[in-house]
């Protein structure tokens, strides 16, 4: 890896693991920096499969994974009361102001946060 940080959402990820290539291309030379929770839902799929998950955690271990701490709950609660986002996503959003780092993401909801550093991944 570069040394390219870039907070990454879930959404972004399954990309890659679906094979997008413009995702592939603009993730390839970055180091990923997710949440917990990004951790959790790509891995608790009720259906997954062994190889799936195995594809999955592959994929994890080239990725900074934040755990939860106090600095990210306090952003998370802040964030969700100004933004009205999901928990899950007010997680994430807070994982990238605490990161201090761009937040990579297709979802339109994250616009709803004000000064959160956004990468909006178009989908084609």
């Amino acid at each position: 890896m570069s040394g390219n940080r870039l907070c990454v959402d879930t959404n972004i990820l399954l990309y890659f693991l679906k094979g997008d290539q413009e995702v592939v291309e603009i993730i390839s030379d970055k180091d990923p920096v997710i949440s917990f929770i990004t951790e959790l839902e790509l891995l608790s799929f009720p259906k997954i499969s062994p190889d799936s998950e195995d594809t999955i955690k592959g994929l994890l271990k080239n990725c900074m994974i934040i755990d939860i701490r106090s600095e990210v709950k306090d952003l998370t609660i802040e964030i969700r009361r100004k933004s009205k986002l999901k928990i899950p996503d007010a997680i994430v959003a807070a994982t990238a102001f605490y990161s201090k780092l761009p937040l990579l993401t297709a979802d339109k909801q994250f616009r709803t946060v004000d000064d959160l550093n956004l990468i909006m991944y178009e989908i084609n």
